[in-house]
């Protein structure tokens, strides 16, 4: 039985994020995943990073932090902000929704994230910050 756990904190600028896709990345590759299983992590990585960093904090600066958890063939990566939190998270989850259109962001970070792992969960309170919960199993090792 495979277990292991790590935990990273950094601010919420936009140039983080490549830094915590491949944070990520460089954790999840003792599992030996696919080149298209390593793309499917750290695009989905990125999208939660870039919510937290754009939507979570705006111009201020917060901390971000990842917790990521292999449990046998499985990663759970938490993605956490202490931001302004989702007014709507039921909206906020439909496709092409977006909360800042005056940065043409697109509105399919969830989509992305939903398309690319097994399970996707969020919870997030106005004011208290948002916490988005992914899992995927890794094939490459069965």
């Amino acid at each position: 039985m495979s277990h292991n756990k790590m935990k990273i904190e950094f601010l919420s600028k936009s140039e983080n994020e490549s830094f915590a896709r491949v944070a990520v990345a460089a954790f999840i590759s003792q599992l030996d995943p696919t080149i298209e299983e390593l793309s499917d992590v750290k695009t989905a990585v990125s999208e939660a990073v870039t919510n937290a960093i754009i939507h979570g904090y705006g111009h201020e600066n917060g901390i971000v932090t990842i917790e990521s958890e292999i449990n046998d063939d499985e990663i759970t990566i938490k993605i956490e902000d202490k931001g302004i939190g989702i007014k709507d998270l039921e909206l906020a989850m439909q496709p092409l929704y977006t909360s800042r259109p005056d940065l043409e962001r697109s509105g399919m970070g969830f989509t992305v994230m939903e398309t690319f792992m097994d399970n996707l969960q969020v919870e997030s309170s106005e004011g208290n910050g948002t916490r988005v919960t992914m899992k995927k199993k890794f094939k490459s090792l069965n």
